[in-house]
């Protein structure tokens, strides 16, 4: 790397600069946050049904005694063979969070359409711990904008992240949404986020804007030119276009 190289005095001077910058962003992090909880809330009043472990459940008991929830949508539909690198990437890195999380009144749960059997298998195999149920044959993941079905695929009426998405291929991508339920069980969808809006949960990602190469992408946000499943680094493999790895040994 050819980089300018200073001395001591210089160097802090220009971090002493950068810092007034990252302080002002922290300042507008926090005012977006508030922002954030300030927004209305949406009544769920659609029943929606999963298939669980334990057996079958309701959005309701999703969130396992406590009033928020978080669903991730990972991208895995039925009979996928190939999982998608970005999803993976994301829950590998809330695993050490959950007992915080629980701790302090929010339940973390995945979704995906796939069938519970097919995400048990997946789980099992990257020795995920956290809670996974499937949506097979149920409207959720449809409704709450991370799916769409052949007629949107086709027609290029499909909308994600809040805007018209053209060429849409393959049927799932990725999302967080959060829900709030008050102490009659009412559930209230409460906040959804798409696309690179979820970036601030990936610690890696944060790690690596520390560094001097900082994340280091050809293209910003594209996760599918280095990331790869953590079981596969230094195997032989590829990811296709639709963001999903796929091994050649």
């Amino acid at each position: 790397m050819d980089h300018a190289v200073v001395s001591r005095e210089e160097w802090l001077a220009a971090r002493k600069k950068l810092l007034e910058q990252e302080k002002e962003h922290t300042h507008a992090r926090d005012r977006l946050n508030a922002a954030r909880r300030e927004l209305p809330w949406v009544k769920v009043e659609k029943s929606y049904g999963f298939d669980a472990p334990q057996g079958r459940v309701t959005l309701a008991e999703l969130f396992d005694g406590r009033s928020q929830l978080i669903v991730k949508h990972f991208m895995m539909g039925p009979g996928q063979k190939h999982q998608c690198v970005g999803c993976s990437f994301e829950v590998d890195q809330v695993q050490s969070a959950l007992v915080h999380l629980s701790n302090h009144d929010v339940t973390y749960t995945v979704v995906a359409r796939a069938p519970l059997a097919e995400i048990e298998a997946l789980k099992k195999r990257m020795d995920w711990r956290f809670p996974w149920v499937s949506s097979f044959g149920s409207d959720f993941n449809y409704d709450f904008g991370v799916s769409f079905d052949a007629e949107q695929r086709a027609s290029g009426n499909a909308t994600y992240n809040y805007r018209p998405l053209q060429g849409l291929t393959i049927e799932d991508l990725s999302g967080h949404s959060a829900f709030y339920k008050n102490e009659a069980g009412e559930v209230f969808h409460t906040y959804s986020t798409f696309g690179r809006g979820a970036e601030e949960v990936l610690t890696a990602y944060m790690y690596l804007d520390f560094t001097p190469k900082g994340r280091n992408e050809p293209v910003r946000g594209n996760l599918t030119d280095w990331v790869r499943p953590h079981d596969r680094y230094g195997k032989r493999g590829h990811v296709e276009a639709t963001g999903r790895y796929v091994p050649e040994d």
